[in-house]
């Protein structure tokens, strides 16, 4: 009801100027039957030229002030629908960023992106149509309807039987389209979605020669929605000639009965004709009140879909003013925390975790796939939220922070790297706008990316495309890490970011930030067990439980979990080597 409210008062003036505007329009077009009627029966009946030329003249004034009226009306509900979309838009994805991940993770990304677009723009055209055309539907056919009968009440019978049997028309109309437009939108969905998987995985596809397969599963989804609009588009198309037919039966009733009236002299022609016309504009408003109820179908699918997401009621809650209690600044702890996707029902993918993590202190996670190391670091920046126990940042709950605050204070380095469309620069100073050149430099230096950038035909003012497809692996990992140190954060989390880079690269980040980051929190989480060995604190986690904690050498013979990866990674050649 909010977004109701805000929309109501920032467009409401505009909506009642367009209303204004078609009501002037439809008094002109309402006059032109009674003026045509007068012409008739008082000028070229009489053979009185003056009185044609007189009435003739005052028809084209009324004509051209509703013309008039029709382009004001054209331009005010055109720059109203068009700022209403604008903002629905902007409004609706500043609801999807807020939303914690919990709650953005009900919708499909393909749904979400359909819902800005093709949702939102229905939703713009009906408002569009409800200023332009529903307005004046209404006038013009109650108008029509009142002044025909006022005319003559007994070819007002005609009306009787014509105008319930379209009323019944355009209510089925809306019966049976809804449900169908709501599967369209859905089948749009499944289109958006697979157009979407095959792009981000345009690679994967070439490399395994599956785009016969790939060709065949949007011919799938593409086909299933031709049909469905297909369908709904012949149900649609069924109603208007059949409300015309209805219409123009009714027209044919009127001349019928209206000759004999003139026959038999208790009506003049003039009446007939006027009588005729106003058949035609009730005929013109039916067909707009059909062709707004086809839009009203359309845009009530959409704007229940994107009131899905406006009214989701979820947030990320904190306590005001608890960022004043913090202490130690970049300290972890988790206490008895255990989490499940699926609530504290489902089945744990982390279970008692209990760990204290010091201020400038370098901790490594290692484990297993699917052990839990990258969920276990997303509570921290409330990503996720502890079903169980509870997560601490400078020794206050994190529940009780602000996530913003936190996320101000918290680095990560993800797993997958995630870089813009944009230059190298710009994507840099996404940990920090306002870094200097010499910041960034050092950060791109810190990361090792300063060579290949600097190898780059336009350095750091190369333009990346969408999600850095221009750069490989490793150099993407590195400009992230780059873009993480540059903030400088409280507590800076590698989640297994050096994946893609070799041994040497990889040992000269590390040394670079063991100078840079002194004092600061740094959890890292490996897949190599050599990325760990050298850290204050390794954390071996197996099935959601830490199973260890210690130093390498500790670990070595005392884990059995730490021991099996070790063994898997290093081998019998390094035991060969004398290399612990």
């Amino acid at each position: 009801m909010g977004y109701i409210r805000k929309y109501v008062r920032r467009y409401g003036r505009g909506f009642s100027l367009s209303f204004l505007l078609v009501a002037g329009e439809a008094l002109c077009d309402l006059l032109q039957p009674a003026l045509l009627a007068r012409m008739i029966d008082e000028g070229v009946a009489k053979l009185e030229l003056d009185t044609v030329l007189r009435i003739g003249g005052l028809m084209l004034l009324v004509t051209l002030a509703g013309a008039i009226m029709a382009t004001g009306r054209n331009l005010v509900s055109s720059r109203v629908s068009q700022s209403f979309g604008a903002e629905l838009r902007s409004d609706l994805f500043r609801k999807i960023q807020a939303l914690p991940m919990r709650s953005l993770d009900r919708f499909d990304r393909a749904s979400l992106v359909t819902r800005l677009t093709n949702d939102v723009t229905q939703i713009q055209n009906f408002a569009n149509g409800m200023m332009r055309i529903f307005a004046k539907a209404p006038i013009l056919g109650i108008g029509s309807l009142v002044l025909a009968i006022s005319l003559s009440p007994g070819l007002s019978l005609v009306l009787l039987t014509v105008v319930p049997l379209v009323a019944i028309l355009i209510a089925v109309n809306f019966k049976i389209g809804f449900p169908l437009f709501a599967k369209v939108q859905r089948a749009l969905d499944r289109l958006n979605g697979g157009m979407r998987e095959y792009l981000s995985g345009v690679r994967v596809v070439k490399a395994f020669n599956r785009f016969e397969q790939e060709t065949d599963k949007f011919e799938l989804a593409n086909d299933e929605y031709k049909g469905r609009s297909q369908r709904a588009m012949r149900v649609m198309a069924f109603f208007n000639p059949a409300i015309v037919l209805i219409v123009n039966l009714g027209i044919v009733g009127i001349l019928w009965l209206g000759a004999a009236k003139v026959d038999s002299g208790s009506m003049q022609v003039g009446h007939v004709v006027a009588f005729v016309n106003y058949m035609t504009q009730i005929l013109f408003s039916l067909m707009m009140v059909s062709m707004v109820i086809n839009m009203l179908v359309r845009a009530r699918v959409s704007g229940g879909r994107i009131a899905d997401v406006l009214t989701l009621q979820e947030a990320d809650e904190w306590v005001p003013g608890a960022e004043a209690k913090a202490r130690e600044e970049g300290r972890i702890e988790f206490r008895g925390v255990s989490f499940s996707y699926d609530g504290p029902s489902g089945e744990p993918v982390l279970s008692n975790i209990e760990l204290d993590i010091f201020p400038g202190q370098t901790v490594g996670i290692i484990g297993s796939t699917g052990s839990g190391k990258s969920t276990l670091v997303q509570l921290i920046p409330r990503f996720c939220e502890a079903t169980a126990g509870e997560v601490a940042m400078n020794g206050v709950d994190v529940r009780e922070l602000d996530p913003k605050w936190i996320r101000e204070k918290v680095a990560i380095v993800p797993q997958r790297p995630v870089l813009f469309t944009g230059t190298i620069r710009e994507n840099l100073r996404w940990g920090r706008e306002d870094a200097t050149d010499e910041e960034t430099v050092r950060a791109a230096r810190l990361a090792e990316a300063d060579g290949f950038i600097r190898s780059l035909p336009e350095g750091y003012e190369t333009k990346l495309g969408q999600g850095g497809v221009n750069l490989s692996g490793g150099q993407k990992q590195r400009l992230s890490i780059a873009r993480a140190l540059i903030r400088r954060p409280q507590v800076l989390i590698l989640d297994d970011c050096t994946s893609a880079v070799d041994v040497t690269t990889e040992a000269a980040i590390k040394e670079a930030l063991s100078r840079y980051a002194e004092g600061m929190t740094c959890i890292m989480i490996a897949q190599r067990i050599t990325s760990v060995m050298d850290l204050d604190l390794i954390v071996v986690l197996d099935h959601g439980e830490i199973v260890g904690r210690g130093k390498h050498d500790e670990l070595l013979r005392g884990n059995r979990v730490y021991q099996e990866i070790y063994h898997s990674q290093i081998g019998k050649e390094m035991h060969t080597h004398g290399v612990q």
